[in-house]
């Protein structure tokens, strides 16, 4: 028989009887779960009994050091036994040393707690991460300190006194519809997108979106991906995990190179080249839009940071003018959190039943409450607002980091359009190393990160920093600047 101790109580444990007019509050021991493998038919010998089991899940390591038990009222009222028992046997396992007595902590297992083995920590650091460095200009973020925690907390409220009971049970693999007609009218507003609820698959992240992308691929018979080159390394591993080539095509001043496109689907950052910060061209669209529907080929567009466009003139999407080509793909990660969590992909209609079943497979569905969220978020207005804020609040920050720049490095520039969250530094080959000047910066307790970390084919390369002007929160970014200028004077002439 296996038993176990269950006895939920209210928040905050069980209320009890009033002492000189307060409330008592029995232990939270109370509730506690404990599985026990015990035999309770024979009612002879059971203060053994327990004792045997509980020294069972100790020496084999279920029970570990700094555990803590339930409390002996509560293992008495679920087993249907004596309480006297259950303290004889606590006692008893007190006495052979496996078990201590904690004042105000209850019944614990004898040693301290066990810290969490070093296999399940999570990935290693990368290596330019693990010295403790003061400020950070890692790409790919935005500044966290922005959320919107006053609306986030608004909308929450909102959806959880509203939401219907069926939203909390298994849903549409696609996402909740809510969200994905909000996105429909939000995407068509303000990216020029041409679809339908019917064609948004929502995500966990824009990750978790090429894998399906890739997935659904490797299944109807292609054989490789094209991607610019340089691009985010991550986006060459998910290809390749899901069985497929990959095939760099380089990028110039203009975007990538449509006539080195190979495969049976290229991915794209076209509004916002990701990390060089080009666009790509009116000229270059048409052919990759040619090149696509020449060779039967899908267009993945990575539209990850457009809504930070700092020009008077913002460039559209590339889906309208192939929607039956064009898998784009959205994200919150930049406007947002990253943690949030949310991305989108807009499919072709050949596409929704295919991506719909990798979705499935994968993981069922996008957690439903968080759809319910942003969707109030974007039908409320609020979301617009929160962007238009931090377009405006980047946009300082990267007029700032040029002022800086032409300041402190004359000899060095800033590479691209004048958008998103990050902007690339180049300089000419006859200047300093690319590693010089990330060591250099690591000696002012900066992180920088060199454009070599991009490359998807062996060098030599032209030397380049990716700033992720973004990623400092606001208290910490003019200290921030004011160092990354330092560092910028000593390796490019110019002293601070």
């Amino acid at each position: 028989m296996v038993a176990v101790v269950r006895r939920p109580g209210p928040a905050g444990g069980h209320r009890g009887r009033s002492r000189g007019g307060v409330l008592s509050t029995l232990p939270r021991a109370h509730t506690l779960d404990l599985h026990l493998d015990l035999d309770l038919r024979q009612r002879r010998g059971r203060r053994e009994q327990l004792a045997a089991a509980l020294r069972r899940a100790i020496e084999t390591g279920r029970l570990p050091p700094g555990a803590r038990l339930p409390s002996s009222r509560s293992v008495a009222v679920e087993f249907g036994i004596a309480r006297g028992t259950v303290v004889a046997a606590y006692h008893l396992l007190i006495a052979e040393g496996h078990l201590e007595t904690v004042q105000g902590s209850g019944t614990r297992v004898v040693g301290p707690a066990r810290p969490m083995p070093r296999h399940v920590r999570g990935p290693a650091a990368p290596p330019e991460s693990r010295a403790p460095l003061r400020y950070t200009f890692r790409p790919g973020m935005p500044d966290v300190t922005l959320f919107p925690r006053g609306a986030w907390t608004r909308s929450t409220q909102h959806v959880l006194k509203t939401v219907p009971a069926e939203a909390l049970g298994y849903g549409d693999p696609r996402g909740r519809i809510e969200l994905r007609q909000a996105l429909a009218d939000y995407l068509a507003r303000s990216r020029g997108v041409i679809t339908h609820p019917e064609r948004i698959v929502v995500c966990h992240g824009f990750t978790q979106a090429l894998g399906l992308i890739a997935t659904v691929l490797a299944e109807h018979g292609v054989a490789g991906v094209s991607v610019e080159n340089p691009c985010y390394p991550l986006f060459r591993d998910v290809i390749e995990l899901a069985g497929l080539a990959v095939h760099p095509v380089d990028v110039d001043g203009n975007g990538l190179l449509p006539a080195d496109l190979r495969g049976g689907a290229a991915v794209v950052t076209p509004i916002h080249q990701y990390p060089s910060g080009v666009n790509l061209s009116a000229e270059r669209r048409r052919a990759l839009v040619d090149w696509a529907r020449d060779t039967d080929a899908v267009i993945v567009e990575d539209d990850y940071d457009s809504e930070f466009q700092y020009g008077r003139q913002r460039v559209g999407t590339l889906q309208p003018m192939a929607p039956d080509r064009v898998v784009y793909a959205g994200t919150t990660s930049k406007t947002l959190a990253p943690g949030i969590r949310l991305s989108w992909l807009v499919v072709p209609p050949d596409w929704v039943e295919r991506i719909t079943t990798a979705k499935r497979v994968a993981d069922r569905h996008t957690a439903a409450l968080t759809q319910m969220v942003l969707a109030d978020l974007l039908l409320s207005g609020a979301y617009d607002r929160h962007v238009r804020q931090c377009r405006d609040h980047y946009r300082r920050r990267r007029d700032q980091l040029g002022r800086a720049l032409a300041e402190h490095a004359p000899t060095a520039w800033l590479a691209g359009e004048s958008a998103g969250l990050h902007a690339l530094i180049r300089w000419s080959p006859d200047g300093p190393a690319e590693e010089e000047v990330i060591r250099a910066a690591r000696r002012e307790s900066v992180l920088v990160v060199g454009l070599g970390d991009y490359w998807g084919t062996p060098g030599p390369h032209a030397p380049g920093l990716v700033i992720g002007y973004g990623t400092p929160p606001r208290h910490a970014f003019t200290g921030a600047l004011e160092a990354l200028s330092r560092v910028l004077a000593r390796c490019f002439g110019r002293p601070g």
